[in-house]
Parts: C-alpha cells; sequence; structure tokens
C-alpha cells in the first residue's frame, strides 16, 4: 500500500515567487549528499550573510521517500542527537528509496537552545505552510513545506517536551480525516514501539509540520521524548530504537538491522480542551502527581501557590478527565494560560 495518497494536492507555502534559498545538497540525485540549505539574510551583523540549516540525502534504488526531521524546536535533544547518528552512519546500501534527513531545521532555535527563534520570535511549528517573503521562521517553513514535503510519502518528526514540559515518552498520532490514511498513520505509531501512543491534534491547530504533512496525504509519525530542558538517557535509547522500527516499517530501511520492541502498546487519546490543566493565576504550581500516573477526573492536580502574599491561600486545580498524565510543566513558575497538566485517555 502507498504511504501518500498523491490524489491529495500539497498546499504550497505563501510567495512562492519570492523563493531566495540554495543548498549544496542534491535532494534528487543517487548515494549520500550531506550539506547544508542556506537562506539569504541581512541582520544587522551580517549585512551578506546566510542562515545555514544542516541536511543530508541517503538515497538508493527503489522505494519510498522518508523525511525525518529534528530540532523543529530548538531545546528538544533527542531527536537532534539521532538524526546526527544517522547522517553520520547510514550506507545507501541501507536504503531502498530516499531518507532526508534534517537534524536541526530550526537552526537559530537549535543554537540558542530555545523553543522559539530569538531571530524572530517565532515558534517554527506554528507557522506551517510558510512564506518566502516572510521572516527566517516562515521561510524554514516554506522550504519545507515545498521543496521536502513535496517530494516525500512518509515524514517522522521527531519532538520532547523541551524546557516547559515533562512527557511521557511516546509516540503520536495526527488524527487524519480519511480512514485508510489514518490507520497507516496509527500502524506505523505503533510500529515505533513506544508503551504509550498518544492521539492528539494540539488543540486543533492546523499550522503545524505533521498537520500540514496529514493534510497533504502523507503517513506520519511524531514523537514526544521526556524533556525538562536535558537528554535523558532512556527516552533517547527508546528513540534511537524507534526510529530504526518505523523506517524498517516503511521499507526504507534494511530489515536486516533488527532491534527489539516492547510488547506493551497502549493507545491514549487527549481529548480535546478538558484533557488540558490550564493556569487562571499567576504563581507557582505544585504538581501532585508525575508524568504517567493514573488519574480520575475530580481529583486534585495540584495547588497554585502565591509566594509574594502568605495571606492569599493556594488555588487548587483538579483534572477534568480520566487517565494517565501525558505530561507535566517543568518550570514552577507560570502565568495565566500556561498549560500545568495535560491528561491522555486510555483509548476504549
Amino acid at each position: 500500500m502507498p504511504l501518500r495518497d498523491r490524489s491529495v494536492p500539497h498546499i504550497p507555502a505563501s510567495n512562492g515567487n519570492c523563493k531566495s534559498y540554495f543548498s549544496d545538497v542534491d535532494l534528487d540525485g543517487p548515494g549520500r549528499s550531506v550539506g547544508f540549505l542556506y537562506i539569504p539574510q541581512s541582520p544587522d551583523h551580517d549585512a551578506w550573510g546566510t542562515v545555514r540549516i544542516p541536511l543530508a540525502v541517503v538515497a538508493n534504488g527503489t522505494g519510498p521517500t522518508v523525511i525525518v526531521e529534528a530540532g523543529n524546536h530548538g531545546d528538544e535533544y533527542e531527536g537532534q542527537i539521532i538524526v546526527g547518528e544517522l547522517i553520520r552512519s547510514l550506507a545507501p546500501s541501507q536504503v531502498q528509496g530516499r531518507l532526508i534527513l534534517v537534524p536541526s531545521v530550526n537552526i537559530p532555535a537549535s543554537t540558542a537552545g530555545k523553543r522559539t527563534s530569538p531571530d524572530d520570535g517565532l515558534n517554527l511549528n506554528r507557522v506551517f505552510p510558510g512564506d518566502h517573503a516572510g521572516s527566517i521562521t516562515q521561510q524554514i517553513a516554506a522550504f519545507f513545506s515545498d521543496e521536502l514535503l513535496s517530494r516525500a510519502d512518509a515524514f517522522l518528526s521527531l519532538h520532547s517536551g523541551g524546557s516547559s514540559l515533562d512527557i511521557v515518552p511516546s509516540a503520536l498520532v495526527q488524527p487524519a480525516q480519511d480512514p485508510l490514511q489514518q490507520q497507516r498513520n496509527l500502524d506505523a505509531v505503533l510500529a515505533f514501539g513506544a508503551s504509550i501512543n498518544v492521539q492528539l491534534n494540539n488543540l486543533g491547530d492546523t499550522r503545524t509540520c505533521v498537520a500540514s504533512a496529514v493534510a497533504a496525504g502523507l503517513t506520519c509519525v511524531s514523537t514526544e521524548m521526556a524533556g525538562r530542558g536535558t537528554v535523558d538517557r532512556d527516552a533517547l535509547a527508546l528513540c534511537r530504537r524507534g526510529v530504526f522500527n518505523v523506517l524498517q516499517h516503511w521499507g526504507v530501511l534494511d530489515s536486516g538491522l533488527d532491534l527489539p520492541r516492547p510488547e506493551a502498546r497502549t493507545l491514549h487519546r487527549v481529548l480535546g480542551p478538558q484533557s488540558y490543566i490550564i493556569a487562571g493565576e499567576d504563581g507557582v504550581f505544585e504538581g501532585l502527581h508525575h508524568p504517567g500516573e493514573p488519574v480520575c477526573a475530580g481529583e486534585t492536580a495540584g495547588r497554585i501557590h502565591f509566594l509574594t502574599d502568605p495571606r492569599k491561600p493556594p488555588v487548587v486545580l483538579t483534572y477534568t478527565a480520566d487517565g494517565i498524565v501525558f505530561a507535566r510543566r517543568q518550570p514552577g513558575r507560570e502565568r495565566p494560560g500556561n498549560v500545568c497538566a495535560v491528561v491522555a485517555t486510555p483509548d476504549s
């Protein structure tokens, strides 16, 4: 079964006649091609400069085209490490088809260790399909959308909780309208081999990279690998194994590279707004459960403390869905609108 429904039209980025990037990587040739994408920029410190994004292609024979991307957020490290390992280690003889490897797609944010780009303050994963005439983050999204997603059959997007969340290491299903595509996505997520798999749609936000890929008919897998702004050893091992599992499942990687998978694989869903515990006060959040712990609707999720006014009692937050704590806010300090916790409910 094909990994992409080519009858679904690709939605191009805005201002396609304003493309100004160039690259020393051959996206369409055979063998290994490792180098950079260059996007011209002219900030105060570099009048005729470029933003340089690492990029690699490993291609051999016939087979699907698969993108493996990391560093969409610069403070999410496990995926960036693993895609770099793939670039250094994979030989064309191990590939059937084409792998497009982008280890740190949001290079301004990756260099700074930040979720958003320090160059324009934008979140790359909230500007797709991008704008060729926009700021640097919008231009990166436009290149990715028009040059990479348009070529690909499947997409593996590697994320972690970053500096603001601690998340159960898991593989994610982005919902698709088409039942066949939804099943392809689910099969690939289960092939990843995480013990917890979660379906969520980012509260309906369609500006993410994976949402754009799903809308274009690609088969997609996303991940969340721990967080806390660190590299988690166990999450790194899970992600490394899972990447190989998915690439073998899609037929683009030599099946002789066998790796064990955990036996227990469950599907959970983030149901919607009721799954999110959102702060309504400015203070310090005391969470009462660790990621992965079971919780019930009506149970106390935590308390917001007001350190500057000890006369004021803490505000109690409660869960409004049954399930497990999928994610918990990492810094204690929070403001109104911050997500303090997310619950994932077992699929019925």
